[in-house]
């Protein structure tokens, strides 16, 4: 085994190899950019060496400052987590061409299988089944026109060398051909270098199953049976489990010795996932081959008691796999969600901020929790707004599904905008806990997994999380003066809570009555509920004999809560209220992350329909439509094609069209 390692990546893949070296006794070195000096990552290494500013580009994609900071570490190996730099085949053969052993396939490998078109070749070779659809290397786009008319529409475009739903477009009509193979190839250009194309035939209603596969170089190579990534918003993974529900033993076994076969005859090494769409009928087809780690791999380790880390490292050092494909067993299921720092109200637009506050559900049995930051760290615009990775096991599929819920009831983010809330409703969906689910699924559900429909019951645990805070908090001035409880002579005691809710401030009254609470301001009657605080920010209210406890943080400018498997969050009323601003300010359209305008389909004057498109915005290596709110017209346009942009730059001013009274 190796005696140092370095991980040229950041975040939480950085720090889930971090803790596999530690028990293995291996030294660490981490890298990091300017905007990541104070990253949770760094403090779990033993070494951190700078590689730059901030952008990526200059320098998690630095491949020679990376081996500059491996030589002046004396770093003996190189893994490279998964995003950056750990597809990509001219890292690896720089890597061992500087003596250092690279944490993955050999960069022959790679290139073979990490190119959609030779991958395709490859498996159509070694009689795996693939997807109906063009994967030569023309190019031209009246080419690449003629071949979609041949393979019928609806198809989608997809990059060749790409990945995690990058490049990628689904043409549902001839004439929109054109503009998705543009904006395919550009967002193929930024996030990989490289701009080429295959064609694919739209399957409808498919599930997405991979195959974990992994290979030694003593010619042994084996599977660890599948994952189903059928959850996924626009072909980025929400939600995995492992193994794939209703699948038949023969369908199983057929799928994983494809890919066994696929990564045998590519020569692999290391770990690789091998990609297949499984349509209505039970026939499964090839799409393509990660050469890398997984983001969903723990649900595989979670089911067959394994660390795909030290696996990794132990065959790139050059030992055989530890045991052979007979004794690899599954027990039980598994599921991963990912916490992100994203808006779901805003077509999940990447948010940004300080986490104020983290709660994640670590220590809970059959739970673990995988992440890369801490409260007090800053997401930036400058990379994944990953938050956190909360995955659960359980004896089977229904017991595991319910730990995840309960375990997304148990986190708390304050800061950034998160997608918790959307998790903690998805987890509960009846179709995904029937299996009554494909890849399309999740965009045609979103509007009920968004919605908010908080109700007097948040509200009054809410005030009641409050009171008990209050209640349990010694008053920094001990004058009864100046008590929260509202001190009188010869009275009860009296809380005021005051909320700003979107219909206006709402004031709760609660007078001490025996050990509990008379509460007015909800209902024509009062109500009568005791309430108190627990450890781990947790509290509890009784109502009528019922006492429920749940997840709840009070701060200065007012409460988050789980309630029922739903988040809600309430502002203190009297605070500064900028929502009139914010509805002002609508008509100036604003960069919501630093980025490049890739287009701008309007001019000064021009009179929109709502939905139309207003500009095109890069961020985060994504391509983000700015549409019209409503019918209006375009006041002036502050910006061009190609210029970069600052979050909160003006773009454009548009003016609502007038209503007709």
């Amino acid at each position: 085994m190796f005696e140092s390692l370095l991980v040229a990546n950041r975040g939480e893949i950085a720090c889930r190899i971090f803790r596999t070296c530690a028990r293995l006794g291996i030294r660490t070195i981490a890298v990091f950019s300017d905007a990541d000096a104070e990253a949770r990552h760094l403090r779990m290494a033993d070494e951190a060496v700078r590689l730059g500013p901030a952008p990526a580009a200059d320098s998690y994609l630095r491949i020679d400052r990376i081996l500059e900071a491996a030589r002046r570490t004396g770093a003996a190996a190189v893994h490279p987590g998964y995003g950056f730099l750990a597809e990509n085949a001219a890292f690896a053969e720089a890597v061992r061409d500087a003596g250092l052993v690279f944490v993955g396939p050999p960069p022959e490998v790679m290139r073979r299988l990490g190119d959609k078109d030779s991958a395709k070749r490859l498996a159509e070779t070694a009689g795996v089944p693939l997807v109906p659809g063009y994967h030569g290397e023309r190019q031209d786009e009246a080419f690449l026109a003629e071949r979609a008319r041949e393979i019928g529409f609806p198809l989608l475009i997809k990059a060749a060398a790409g990945g995690g739903g990058k490049g990628m477009r689904r043409v549902e009509r001839e004439e929109a051909f054109a503009e998705a193979l543009a904006a395919c190839r550009r967002e193929a250009a930024a996030a990989f270098g490289d701009d080429r194309v295959l064609l694919e035939r739209w399957i409808a209603r498919p599930r997405h199953v991979e195959i974990q596969v992994f290979a030694d170089a003593h010619g042994h190579c084996v599977h660890l049976f599948e994952r189903d990534c059928t959850v996924q918003r626009r072909h980025q993974k929400i939600l995995e489990e492992a193994p794939a529900p209703d699948l038949a033993g023969d369908l199983r076994a057929a799928i994983c010795e494809a890919a066994v076969r696929l990564a045998t005859a590519a020569g692999y090494r290391n770990a690789g996932t091998v990609e297949f769409l499984l349509d209505a009928e039970g026939r499964f087809h090839f799409i393509e081959m990660n050469t890398r780690l997984q983001v969903e791999h723990p649900v595989t380790e979670m089911i067959t008691g394994t660390d795909l880390v030290e696996w990794q490292l132990m065959v790139a050092a050059g030992l055989p796999l530890p045991v052979g494909q007979e004794a690899i067993a599954a027990r039980g299921h598994a599921f991963e969600a990912r916490l992100y720092a994203e808006d779901p109200a805003r077509d999940f637009l990447p948010a940004t901020g300080r986490i104020e506050a983290l709660d994640l559900p670590v220590g809970r049995e059959g739970v673990r929790v995988e992440t890369g930051v801490e409260a007090g760290d800053l997401v930036t615009s400058f990379y994944d707004p990953m938050i956190a990775k909360i995955i659960a096991w359980g004896a089977d599929r229904e017991a595991a599904l319910a730990r995840l819920a309960r375990a997304l009831d148990a986190c708390l983010v304050e800061g950034p905008t998160t997608n918790l809330d959307f998790l903690r409703r998805l987890a509960r969906a009846p179709a995904l806990r029937e299996t009554r689910i494909h890849t399309g699924w999740l965009d045609g559900t979103l509007p009920e997994l968004v919605a908010d429909d908080t109700g007097d019951e948040a509200i009054l645990h809410a005030a009641l999380a409050v009171i008990a805070e209050r209640e349990a908090t010694p008053p920094a001035d001990p004058s009864p003066f100046a008590r929260r409880d509202g001190f009188r002579l010869n009275a009860p005691a009296r809380h005021t809570v005051a909320f700003r809710l979107d219909d206006g401030p709402r004031e709760l009254v609660a007078l001490a009555e025996g050990d509990g609470w008379r509460i007015s301001g909800l209902g024509e009657e009062p109500l009568f509920a005791r309430c108190g605080r627990l450890d781990g920010g947790r509290f509890w209210v009784e109502r009528d004999g019922r006492r429920r406890v749940f997840p709840a943080r009070v701060h200065e400018t007012g409460v988050s809560l789980v309630l029922d498997g739903r988040g809600a969050r309430f502002a203190f009323a009297g605070l500064p209220d900028r929502r009139g601003e914010e509805d002002k300010a609508h008509d100036l359209f604003v960069a919501p992350l630093p980025g490049r305008v890739v287009t701008v389909a309007v001019e000064a004057g021009q009179r929109v329909a709502e939905g139309t498109v207003l500009l095109v915005l890069e961020a985060m290596k994504m391509e983000q439509k700015l549409e019209a709110p409503r019918d209006g017209r375009i006041g002036a346009v502050h910006v061009r094609a190609g210029d970069q942009v600052e979050e909160g730059t003006v773009l454009l001013d548009f003016e609502p069209l007038e209503e007709k009274g």
